[in-house]
């Protein structure tokens, strides 16, 4: 379909896909009901998934499931913090706010007009850049030109539409309208009533096409602003960035997804379009669509509003991989805050086969009151008040097996560590009974089947699965695996991985102590 059919299309369906209120109560409603309505599958292997691949390489993967009549789209680009290099860090995170400012027909009033400022503000926004490049850089002429880019953009805001892309899938039921970025992928996703699911076609597909990067200082200063919210001024945010980069120092994990301050301050509207035009194309895009859906009518959607859209490129793979780790590395961080502790032992990615046994690993050790470090640490010894264990930061390369405890007054984070280390060894000589694995794998199953009733959940698993690892089975098998753990293999990971020389632990330090 062409751009002049597709620009028609999308203007009859927002001019007419105005759901009336009681149809909209009434899909809230239906949204929110327990899922126990759907009848899900023991496995997800058994989904009725219909796999279509469009000659650009854009993927999509339609389940239909009879219950409400809502839809759950989810669309994954394969592109997050891995694939960005130093000084250009937390473009993927910033794209995903501009992503929702809207295109040449959504969000405008002229943008022919919108794009003269943008030219005159990034012209300024280059000065600005060569004054901070200077051997001594003019603060109060930075300062000048800042104050001009604003006064642009704030002329330029007048041509704009505010939130009109928001607002458009809001008047027509929509909920869970939102996007994420991680370090291997962004996605964006919202659920639909079905009878508005063409409406989604439209709408995305003029995103993918013709992006407009409106108010984009405005919004480069909201994600600085998050930053400092999420990580300058927060104790966990700066622990948790202090530990990756200690762990791994020169692989990309390294580096923070929302970027760095310094890189977020230089990031031009230019560098992000660039970005996005060479990778948030179709062969870079799986979609994963669930719900009361009709798979020939939204093939036939698929093709028509996708298919002549030019397939783009796929990132440069990373090559890059962290050298062996000779010895414990600590690193501490200061802040007014309560003393809490990230441990990190480096295990293979997911695609390993000892990964079904770090999994139960982490249940048995923080899953639960009945776990074992819950008990010790929290109920027993009081030594802490909270603790977990996750995988991270990402699946695709080594990362890190990771344990987050809060302290509890007057104990202190190397308490909690000889702890920690006494009941890993204990796992090594005394492994776990039949009856924990048991529990752990009850649960599991439990999990699945509570996953499997809910569409958007579905959709997320599919689209992560088929976009990282090539089959949207993958992550099923993965969690089918689960149920072959045996004690024996809990024993041997243990052994395998959790050792001092293999651990990067990061330290909260009250101020007052130093």
């Amino acid at each position: 379909m062409g751009r002049t059919g597709i620009v028609r299309t999308l203007a009859a369906l927002v001019r007419t896909a105005v759901v009336p209120t009681l149809l909209v109560a009434a899909v809230a409603a239906a949204l929110a009901l327990p899922a126990v309505a759907q009848t899900a599958p023991q496995s997800g292997l058994e989904l009725p998934v219909r796999d279509i691949r469009l000659d650009n390489g854009m993927r999509f993967l339609l389940v239909p499931r009879p219950g409400a009549p809502t839809v759950a789209f989810v669309v994954e680009y394969a592109v997050g913090g891995v694939n960005e290099v130093p000084g250009r860090t937390g473009i993927a995170h910033l794209l995903e706010h501009m992503l929702f400012k809207g295109t040449t027909q959504i969000g405008t009033l002229d943008v022919a007009a919108e794009r003269i400022w943008f030219a005159r503000m990034d012209a300024v926004h280059d000065t600005i850049l060569a004054e901070r490049a200077a051997l001594r850089p003019d603060s109060s002429r930075i300062a000048g030109l800042t104050r001009r880019v604003e006064e642009m953009e704030d002329s330029a805001r007048a041509l704009v539409v505010p939130n009109e892309f928001d607002r458009i899938l809001s008047r027509n039921g929509a909920r869970g309208l939102n996007a994420t970025t991680s370090s291997e992928a962004t996605n964006y996703f919202v659920e639909l009533p079905a009878n508005r699911a063409e409406l989604w076609f439209a709408l995305e597909s003029d995103r993918m096409r013709n992006p407009v990067f409106r108010e984009f200082f405005a919004e480069r200063n909201v994600v600085m602003e998050e930053r400092r919210l999420r990580v300058d001024t927060n104790p966990g945010g700066l622990l948790y960035e202090a530990h990756l980069a200690a762990a791994f120092s020169i692989h990309p994990y390294g580096q923070p997804v929302v970027g760095t301050m310094a890189d977020l301050q230089s990031l031009s509207r230019a560098q992000i379009e660039s970005y996005y035009r060479r990778y948030y194309g179709p062969s870079n895009a799986t979609v994963a669509i669930v719900g009361d859906l009709d798979p020939d009518r939204f093939a036939g959607w698929a093709e028509r509003y996708f298919g002549d859209i030019a397939p783009g490129e796929r990132p440069e793979p990373v090559l890059t991989r962290e050298p062996a780790q000779r010895g414990m590395r600590r690193v501490e961080v200061e802040f007014d805050a309560r003393p809490s502790l990230r441990m990190g032992w480096r295990v293979p990615s997911v695609l390993h086969d000892d990964t079904p046994a770090l999994a139960v690993l982490s249940a048995l050790l923080t899953g639960g009151r009945t776990s074992r470090l819950h008990r010790r640490l929290i109920m027993d010894d009081r030594l802490a008040t909270f603790v977990s264990a996750s995988r991270g930061p990402g699946d695709m390369f080594p990362n890190l097996f990771t344990l987050d405890v809060s302290t509890r007054a007057p104990h202190t984070p190397d308490e909690v560590m000889e702890v920690v280390e006494e009941e890993l060894a204990r796992m090594r000589r005394e492994p776990p009974t039949i009856e924990e694995v048991a529990r752990v794998q009850r649960q599991v199953a439990a999990g699945r089947v509570r996953q499997l009733r809910s569409n958007l959940g579905l959709a997320f698993q599919l689209a992560s699965s088929a976009s990282a690892l090539g089959d949207w089975r993958a992550t099923f098998e993965l969690t089918d695996r689960l149920t072959d753990v045996t004690p024996d293999d809990i024993t041997r990971v243990v052994e395998r991985y959790f050792d001092r020389s293999n651990l990067t632990v990061a330290v909260l330090v009250p101020e007052e102590a130093r």
